[in-house]
């Protein structure tokens, strides 16, 4: 993962800012407060005349020889400082090659996968980038010529970007909101499958990622041989890297197929005796341990447990709300071991995890679905889920592992994959009985089936879902929670709505990380940013975000 950074001021000529200090160096050191994104190399452009700043933090895994941004067209008109992976990067120097009509030796030969963005505005135009680019990413582009910029992130926002506005009314852009908080008085997200193109001053993002699903209930019956198809192919274009690679392996479902798909994969490139390395996090004794470990041995992976206690946990809860930009109870207890787990894969020289997030929005995988009224209603909570991911786990995958300059990519939020996953009618999606066994609503259902052959272990492939924090071991939410609540007296949760009327928190441990996120990020439009991820209530389901707070949990190992 990158970090990318921009500053468009509304008039260079009176920059109260740069008063003091020149646009470069301003730019440059706002960006050092998210250089954890990008280890590598800091890359800045600066357009005095125009009052433009590029910055790139660089985490290099793909042309690491030639990819240093920000990328300058040939006659340095246009800018890019851009952030994350273009998996069709090849298919698209292929159309514009054949559209130069280029010869071997004047072929467009991309400097790395992020190249493509400005080689395709400036042959095709803003539209045909748009509708063709595939992959997780978040760009900032300036067009010298035109005095116009181009703003881009993926359609689910699986790569994090934050805007704000200073006092003079400038426009400023960052991969994490900590870059912009000491000078924006407005901070927002920059909303997932939106864009912008033209003038700073007429800045508003507009969609472009319209899917039907999010539209009309979806009719389509599931094909299981397409379902597994476009993930082995969504797996396939993730493997796509030039350094040294692994994957997440919690045990649960989705990262197990996705470390055995990987695995078939990269034997059919570098022979049977590869193995993928692995990993697993959790207290001694946590459930997940026996079946990760499990799918290790299936898949014959290099396989590595981290094992952290409940104490050493607490001591990084400061540092993780800071790292998330975030008080949501969930992210901050599923942060911390994610948090702690890419500290210790990048100590290995891995620059690049695979790992299965998306898969319980996309197929309604939390226990709490189990409870939803009708089939309709289960739709359009798996659509509001999958709207919101990146408030939630795309957030805490992305910048937990970015905190250590590792880049984390997610198969299953592979756009093909999502949009026809989605398009599946609601009634093949729920929750359905389990026929190879005990007979009980089992969640995923079609994406076990579509797998059920010589993918993963039986035990593993019909394992109830585990959700993260618990599957580390039920003690570590059981501490969290205990711990945070006894810093909050009853007299300062009492008055939490006087201190806090933006999304009041509604426990002493939710209260506690707010107030933490307060003394991080003291602005009313940061705590805004913020969207808390709770279960139905209306369904009858607990307010706990745990797993184990649902009816159709099963004990695991404690």
């Amino acid at each position: 993962m990158c970090g990318i950074f921009a500053i468009l001021l509304k008039d260079p000529r009176e920059c109260q800012r740069c008063s003091n200090e020149s646009l470069r160096e301003l730019a440059f050191r706002q960006s050092k407060k998210q250089r954890h994104r990008g280890p590598d190399y800091t890359g800045i452009t600066v357009d005095s005349t125009n009052g433009v700043a590029l910055v790139h933090e660089r985490h290099s895994v793909l042309g690491v020889k030639t990819g240093r941004q920000p990328f300058l067209s040939q006659d340095g008109s246009v800018q890019l400082t851009a952030n994350g992976e273009i998996y069709n990067y090849l298919q698209m120097a292929k159309q514009l090659n054949e559209a130069l009509e280029s010869d071997d030796q004047t072929a467009f030969v991309p400097r790395s996968d992020c190249d493509v963005i400005m080689a395709f505005y400036e042959t095709f135009g803003v539209d045909a980038l748009i509708e063709t680019i595939r992959g997780m990413f978040a760009f900032v582009l300036y067009d010298r010529k035109s005095d116009n910029m181009l703003v881009a992130r993926d359609p689910i926002g699986i790569i994090p970007m934050y805007y704000g506005t200073d006092c003079d009314g400038s426009l400023w852009f960052a991969s994490e909101m900590k870059s912009l908080v000491e000078n924006c008085d407005d901070i927002q997200v920059f909303p997932p499958g939106h864009m912008f193109y033209g003038k700073r001053d007429k800045f508003l993002p507009v969609k472009y990622y319209n899917p039907q699903w999010a539209l009309e209930m979806p009719q389509t019956p599931v094909d299981l041989g397409v379902l597994r198809n476009l993930l082995e192919d969504a797996v396939i274009s993730h493997l796509q890297c030039d350094v040294p690679l692994g994957a997440l392996l919690s045990g649960g479902l989705d990262s197990s197929l996705i470390a055995s798909i990987a695995t078939k994969v990269m034997r059919k490139r570098h022979g049977q005796q590869y193995r993928l390395k692995t990993y697993s996090v959790g207290l001694i004794g946590g459930p997940d341990f026996e079946y990760s470990n499990m799918v290790a041995e299936y898949i014959n992976s290099d396989h590595t447990d981290v094992y952290f206690t409940a104490d050493e946990g607490l001591n990084y809860i400061r540092e993780v709300i800071y790292h998330m930009e975030t008080y949501d109870i969930t992210t901050v207890r599923c942060s911390i071991p994610m948090y702690l787990l890419s500290r210790f894969i990048k100590s290995e020289g891995i620059k690049m995890v695979l790992s299965g997030e998306g898969a319980d929005e996309l197929f309604g995988g939390y226990l709490y679905f189990h409870q939803a009224p009708s089939t309709e209603e289960f739709h359009k909570e798996t659509v509001m889920r999958v709207q919101n991911l990146h408030y939630s786990d795309c957030l805490r995958a992305n910048k937990s592992t970015a905190a250590w300059g590792l880049e984390l990519r997610v198969p299953f939020l592979d756009t093909d994959f999502v949009n026809y996953t989605m398009n599946i009618r609601p009634e093949d999606r729920t929750p359905q009985t389990k026929i190879n066994g005990k007979v009980q609503p089992m969640e995923k259902y079609i994406l076990r089936k579509a797998f059920d052959n010589d993918y993963l272990p039986n035990k593993v492939l019909w394992r109830q879902k585990e959700q993260f924090s618990d599957g580390v071991g039920y003690s570590w939410i059981d501490t969290i929670t205990e711990y945070a609540a006894s810093k909050i007296s009853e007299a300062e949760f009492q008055a939490a709505a006087q201190r806090f009327p933006i999304n009041t928190p509604t426990t002493r441990e939710a209260y506690y990380y707010r107030k933490v996120f307060e003394e991080l990020f003291p602005r009313d439009s940061c705590a805004s940013t913020v969207h808390r991820w709770i279960p139905r209530t209306d369904w009858g389901c607990s307010a706990d975000p745990s797993g184990r707070k649902q009816v159709a949990h099963v004990d695991g190992t404690v």
